[in-house]
């Protein structure tokens, strides 16, 4: 399937798919996300979205990944399907708490980078329990004023 431009996607078209915006409780395992964890879902391009049950929405909180050009606020396009590659950026659950970061390999060590030179890498196994939960696949930036309209 080739792009299209925006002007010539209709909306709820085949060409078109629904991805679920899930808030900030998300649980461990390979998800069929309980509606209370839904916060909505919006409507995006499938050449976007190759593998719709396995993608989901969130959105990043903090500035650990400025370095990748992710930024607190952004929407994060999450792909399960994925496998995490060295270079990756990847969005890991440690010890139950969600975390954005960059995966990377050292030989058959792996660690879990911030995109942020004030914060300091750790390995994987310096944390009691750790699974990459998706790789990101792209993410969103607003582009307004994040202050109030008047």
């Amino acid at each position: 399937m080739s792009p299209y431009a925006v002007d010539e996607l209709i909306l709820g078209s085949t060409d078109a798919v629904r991805v679920p915006v899930i808030g900030q409780a998300l649980c461990a395992g390979f998800p069929s996300p309980a509606d209370d964890f839904l916060e909505g879902a919006l409507e995006l391009p499938r050449w976007l979205v190759p593998n719709p049950p396995a993608t989901f929405l969130m959105q990043i909180r903090g500035e650990s990944m400025r370095g990748a050009g992710i930024h607190d606020r952004d929407l994060a396009c999450i792909d399960r399907s994925l496998r995490a590659e060295d270079g990756s950026v990847v969005v890991a659950v440690v010890d139950g708490q969600l975390s954005c970061k960059r995966y990377r390999m050292a030989g058959n060590r792996a660690r879990l980078d911030f995109d942020n030179p004030e914060m300091l890498a750790f390995a994987v196994d310096e944390y009691g329990e750790v699974e990459i939960w998706g790789v990101l696949r792209f993410s969103i930036r607003w582009h307004l004023a994040r202050g109030r309209l008047s």
